[in-house]
């Protein structure tokens, strides 16, 4: 199953992160977004990251324009037609996730790949509501995309083997390293990070160590390369916020029930790196 063309729909960190990724690696990609503003940040955080990459020496300065060249954008899902594959990157909200996913089922080929980037929501529940459950897989990136090598890759019990291979055998191709999961809530990356970040704050919320020495002590301790609140600053707390919810509603259990600092800082507009302001300061 060739998959050449690739459409993302979404361009924020993720979205934007998928298809640098995609281009880098000889595909010719459809950036989607609701407006050209949003496609416009998208693209410049793409050319960062790419200057960023030449600068160390881990890609030709001369290859620059030939990888951009390869994305093109769209305003409506229209744009997806005539892929090989469609990923979905938007928000973590059930109820805008099925609303694209639904169009895009009506908009794309019978042999369409379709598949989200959720970090949490059922592959399932999307897939049947794509109205193309056998050809609907999770495809689970980590932020940074582009330098980060994990694909988490989850199967819904419709999910095809051919869909499976096609997607593992895609992920190996870009230099990733494709990890299988069944769909169960937050599948296993997030229904293990996401409780840790969250009693993380609940430690700095009850007084038990300042957030710098929360993080020293997993990292020195524990081995983890960044601590859990900085790495709640780079996922976005907004995003960790969202992650709990649905572990709590879709478990009903509260060992999930978010921390309600985590709240707090979303209600402020405290979001971590992307606002300059989480749980540490960025300038």
């Amino acid at each position: 199953m060739a998959l050449s063309r690739v459409a993302v729909i979404g361009a924020g960190t993720m979205g934007a992160g998928i298809a640098q990724v995609m281009a880098q690696h000889d595909r010719e990609v459809t950036l989607v977004d609701v407006s050209d503003e949003a496609l416009a940040k998208g693209m410049g955080g793409i050319e960062k990251s790419l200057s960023r990459f030449a600068s160390k020496g881990k890609i030709e300065e001369d290859a620059l324009p030939q990888i951009l060249g390869r994305i093109d954008t769209a305003t409506t899902l229209e744009g997806c037609a005539g892929s090989d594959l469609v990923i979905e990157a938007v928000p973590e909200d059930l109820g805008l996730k099925t609303k694209i996913l639904g169009e895009v089922g009506g908009l794309v080929s019978v042999e369409t790949i379709l598949a989200s980037n959720t970090s949490s929501i059922s592959i399932t529940t999307l897939g049947e509501k794509s109205g193309c459950p056998e050809r609907f897989i999770g495809m689970h990136f980590m932020n940074p995309v582009p330098v980060s090598t994990l694909v988490e890759v989850i199967r819904s019990p419709a999910s095809s083997d051919e869909v499976a291979e096609a997607v593992i055998d895609l992920a190996k191709e870009l230099g990733k390293v494709p990890v299988s999961a069944n769909d169960s809530p937050g599948f296993v990356s997030n229904r293990v990070l996401m409780p840790m970040i969250n009693e993380a704050a609940i430690c700095l919320m009850e007084g038990v160590a300042e957030a710098e020495a929360i993080d020293d002590i997993m990292k020195l301790g524990m081995a983890h390369p960044m601590g859990p609140l900085a790495l709640a600053d780079l996922i976005g707390v907004d995003v960790c916020l969202d992650i709990m919810e649905v572990l709590h509603h879709d478990f009903d259990n509260d060992k999930y029930c978010p921390c309600p600092l985590l709240r707090q800082m979303v209600a402020d507009g405290h979001l971590g790196r992307k606002t300059g302001q989480g749980f540490h300061h960025y300038d």
